[in-house]
């Protein structure tokens, strides 16, 4: 799979995890929204984490690029 198609779906986890994370909060307090309410946060920061890890992936590969492009040698 494509780098854009998972940063993709890492952005779409995000949104659904907020909406979940918005629903939880209007809800009253129990035991069970709780739950509820720490699942899409865990969810929501997992989906964070890997659009960061796929957006540091592009800048890297795009580095590359440059320096290909440009004839850099060596590009650790």
């Amino acid at each position: 799979m494509s780098l854009a198609k998972h940063l993709e779906e890492a952005a779409e986890r995000l949104k659904d995890a907020e909406s979940r994370i918005e629903s939880a909060r209007g809800k009253p307090s129990s035991p069970e929204e709780t739950r509820r309410w720490l699942a899409a946060l865990s969810d929501f920061s997992l989906a964070l984490s890997d659009i960061q890890r796929f957006n540091n992936e592009s800048v890297h590969e795009k580095l590359h690029e440059l320096a290909e492009r440009t004839g850099l040698k060596r590009f650790s």
